[in-house]
């Protein structure tokens, strides 16, 4: 049985996508979500599935302690989803397994600190750009720019706006991101 943890900062629809997604997978399992944020809404969010949900010491990434609690729970993938702080790179180097992100754009363009959610199609749609879309790839230790996994593209319509583009960009992330996870997962 493969293991996953997620991290998230947020609201966490995509954590709990992935955790119905895995509910009675047979090879892989979501065992623990993680937040930096105590008042993420993830939190509340994943209660009906049983699945824990902790908040990380801010120090966690950084200390060792995380590490040692996903070794010692045999976790063996992190998915962050909507996670928004840069993971250490020596965090990365002393995980025994992937570490892969959900970002809402197609990177390289509208990656980078501070490139999340609202502030991504905002900048799609000032840009005139003719598609956006999703990119699920691994982490290193700079935002966005580890090997990309999959894309997946949606057209940016004439009229959209930030709110439209981020529903479609949404559905993207909720239709591919539990499949793309599930193919890293089984080649563990």
């Amino acid at each position: 049985m493969k293991k996953l943890a997620i991290f998230a900062s947020g609201s966490g629809s995509n954590a709990e996508n992935l955790i119905r997604f895995f509910q009675n997978h047979p090879d892989v399992r979501i065992s623990l979500v993680y937040s930096n944020k105590a008042d993420a809404y993830v939190l509340e969010r994943i209660k009906p599935y049983q699945i824990p949900g902790r908040v990380m010491d801010k120090n966690a990434l950084v200390d060792g302690s995380l590490l040692k609690e996903l070794e010692k729970e045999g976790v063996n993938m992190i998915v962050l989803a909507g996670f928004l702080k840069l993971v250490p790179f020596a965090f990365i180097q002393s995980f025994k397994g992937p570490i892969i992100n959900l970002h809402p754009s197609l990177l390289p363009a509208y990656g980078g600190k501070g490139m999340h959610g609202m502030h991504v199609h905002e900048a799609v749609i000032a840009a005139k750009e003719k598609q956006s879309g999703i990119t699920i790839h691994h982490v290193n230790e700079q935002y966005d720019q580890g090997a990309i996994i999959k894309q997946y593209t949606t057209d940016v319509a004439h009229d959209d706006t930030p709110s439209t583009l981020a529903s479609k960009i949404h559905d993207l992330e909720m239709t591919y991101l539990p499949v793309v996870v599930e193919q890293v997962a089984l080649q563990l």
